[in-house]
């Protein structure tokens, strides 16, 4: 008979029908408040729908993830099961990499096709008659309906905010590298520092990039209405950001466990994933910086 040395089944859990019902109700209670915030509706039920569903979430992982902890503790995982773990979390970033890829795509498709068609240029240029006296360049300044979407005042200068937010993620990824070398070699201290180090850069690239957010909207009138430019970028960098903070977050959790005397030097998974995970988001915030601010 098997035993978990080579195969571990869980126990039943309510986890997964917990998650369900909690990603339910958060994207019913999004789709009601912003329902409601286009038809101009005053007292909507959609944000206490979401706090809700963002509530239920929130147990979810809390509970679902400490029995994973627990059980990993207690010798319950074999080495199959940390080679299951492993290519979940390959996966997961691969689905992440195809999310973020989905919204590049967008970007290059109206960059290099839609927007020259609408200037006449290509074998669809037939589309510029919609908007004959409309001329494409990007950053797009003149948008083709200025009375629909107004255009931005101005974009955001990659050489300030932007460029100080790419040393601070290039950075923090030096330094979460030397936390996982630190936590190789039992050398807690450093490892305490290191990874605190990294969270602390981590915060502040989000401080910047919400005083970014900030000059945006009140300075330069680039906002998601403004056009494909600002849908662009606010959908690009926003969803960045949430994923930086949810990486911030995991990294929060695993400097808790090192506080608390968890990982050793030859078992530490669940901080090797929170690292792959943060590893990947600052990729993806050089590319950003690349083709959404400079190019």
């Amino acid at each position: 008979m098997a035993t978990h040395e080579q195969y571990y089944v869980p126990e039943q859990s309510k986890w997964p029908i917990i998650a369900t019902l909690g990603l339910l109700v958060t994207v019913i209670g999004l789709g009601t408040w912003f329902n409601d915030l286009k038809a101009a509706r005053t007292g909507s039920v959609g944000p206490l729908i979401f706090i809700v569903g963002a509530l239920l979430l929130a147990y979810m992982l809390f509970g679902w993830f400490g029995n994973v902890i627990r059980e990993s503790r207690s010798g319950l995982y074999s080495g199959q099961m940390d080679r299951s773990f492993r290519w979940g979390m390959c996966w997961f970033i691969f689905s992440e990499v195809m999310f973020f890829a989905a919204f590049f795509g967008a970007l290059f498709y109206l960059r290099l096709f839609a927007g020259p068609w609408l200037d006449g240029v290509g074998e669809k240029g037939a589309s510029a008659m919609l908007w004959p006296n409309f001329q494409f360049h990007w950053p797009l300044l003149n948008n083709p309906d200025p009375q629909s979407y107004p255009a931005p005042q101005g974009i955001i200068d990659p050489w300030h905010l932007p460029l100080i937010n790419t040393v601070l993620l290039v950075s923090s990824s030096f330094t979460l590298t030397f936390a996982h070398h630190a936590l190789r070699h039992d050398r807690r201290g450093a490892l305490k520092a290191w990874l605190a180090l990294t969270v602390l850069l981590g915060v502040a690239f989000l401080v910047l990039q919400a005083e970014e957010y900030v000059h945006a909207y009140t300075e330069l009138d680039l906002t998601l209405a403004s056009g494909v430019y600002g849908a662009t970028f606010f959908m690009l960098t926003g969803f960045h950001g949430a994923h930086v903070t949810i990486g911030a977050l995991m990294l929060t959790v695993m400097l808790i466990r090192i506080l608390r005397g968890h990982f050793a030097p030859e078992h530490h998974f669940g901080f090797e994933a929170a690292s792959w995970y943060w590893h990947f988001v600052d990729v993806v915030w050089v590319c950003l910086f690349i083709f959404v601010y400079v190019l």
